[in-house]
């Protein structure tokens, strides 16, 4: 029997319920099949809040010696500026183990009314792939005059181009897998350095696939379409910033923030590779056990796909889709009553 070595991070908020609650439900698909020695590490705002860190001094080096990372959401507004969680956890792990590409499937599930009028699953099913270490988030700049009149704050995206073609080359390898038509997101008539630079790369890459079309869509053009025509969209390739920003709409596009999965992955192999939802803490709702489970549990089932156990995955990708048709146990951001855990136990069932 396989044994994998996960570290779990439940992190803030929603994160501490959703995590294992999620937990359990990939304990059941892989029952008899897999172990997963599972690792709880109490890093996130509390953590911080004791000894002035996010994570320990060597908490990289921790995190090294797993096979996945499953984390749940990082975040503690207002008692925690949201950049110092963030900088403080997922971006150096993002940056340290070379988490070069952010995939984050948009689907509307069956059963799931969308905010779209006459457009079903059959219209809302692509994947995003966002640049993950550099572009926007790249944490180039910095703050001068502090204080003064005269203070100036720079903010400096960077793009090289071996990053750019390797995350790029990822998404027409993805694309070639699904409906053969890739979109490149671009700002290009705005941003004539890094934007135009972006075009060429991708340009360039797709001479190696002359078998996918390829479609360039200003990020402002992309939105509307997003809304207006979500089937022309099959895998879409951003950057950080334009990716994030346009999954977050893709999540309001199957229902809710609490669908969207997504996988960090590494582009070294003997590097762990991390797993989350989109959505973060929900300060908003936590403590009250309603947080939709789904998201998370959907990024698990990327994660055993991603160890090997694609049976397992597949398993509870049919479970949730099971337990959306049926529509009777779901979480209040779907209209229903259900409890995280009563969702969770009702995917066991299904299992």
């Amino acid at each position: 029997m396989k044994r994998y070595r996960i570290a779990v991070i439940p992190g803030d908020g929603v994160g501490k319920e959703v995590i294992p609650a999620s937990q359990r439900v990939l304990e059941a698909a892989v029952a008899g099949h897999a172990e997963l020695a599972w690792t709880v590490l109490p890093w996130g705002s509390d953590y911080y809040r004791q000894t002035g860190a996010m994570m320990p001094p060597d908490g990289l080096e921790i995190l090294r010696g797993f096979d996945v990372i499953y984390l749940g959401a990082v975040g503690d507004p207002p008692r925690v500026p949201d950049h110092v969680t963030l900088w403080g956890l997922l971006l150096p792990i993002r940056k340290a183990f070379d988490l070069y590409v952010n995939v984050r499937p948009i689907k509307l599930l069956p059963g799931i009314t969308g905010p779209l009028r006459n457009k079903g699953p059959e219209h809302v099913d692509m994947v995003f792939v966002r640049e993950n270490t550099e572009g926007e988030y790249a944490g180039a700049g910095g703050r001068v005059h502090v204080g003064t009149p005269y203070e100036v704050a720079l903010e400096t995206a960077v793009f090289s181009r071996f990053n750019v073609e390797r995350v790029v080359r990822y998404a027409f390898e993805l694309a070639r897998t699904r409906r053969k038509h890739l979109t490149s997101i671009t700002k290009s008539n705005a941003q004539q350095h890094a934007m135009v630079f972006w075009d060429t790369v991708v340009a360039e890459v797709a001479q190696d696939y002359p078998d996918v079309e390829v479609t360039s869509l200003l990020v402002d053009a992309a939105a509307a379409l997003m809304v207006r025509a979500p089937e022309r969209f099959d895998v879409v390739v951003g950057s950080n910033l334009f990716a994030d920003i346009l999954t977050d709409l893709g999540g309001a596009l199957m229902g809710s923030l609490g669908l969207p999965p997504s996988a960090n992955l590494a582009y070294d192999p003997q590097l762990p590779s991390l797993f989350e939802p989109v959505h973060g803490s929900a300060p908003d709702i936590a403590g009250r056990g309603v947080a939709n489970p789904i998201a998370t549990i959907w990024a698990g089932a990327m994660m055993l796909d991603h160890l090997g156990e694609t049976e397992a995955a597949n398993r509870i990708m049919t479970a949730i889709e099971a337990l959306t048709t049926e529509g009777k146990v779901l979480t209040p951001d779907l209209g229903g009553t259900a409890t995280t855990e009563q969702v969770a136990e009702r995917i066991i069932e299904l299992l």
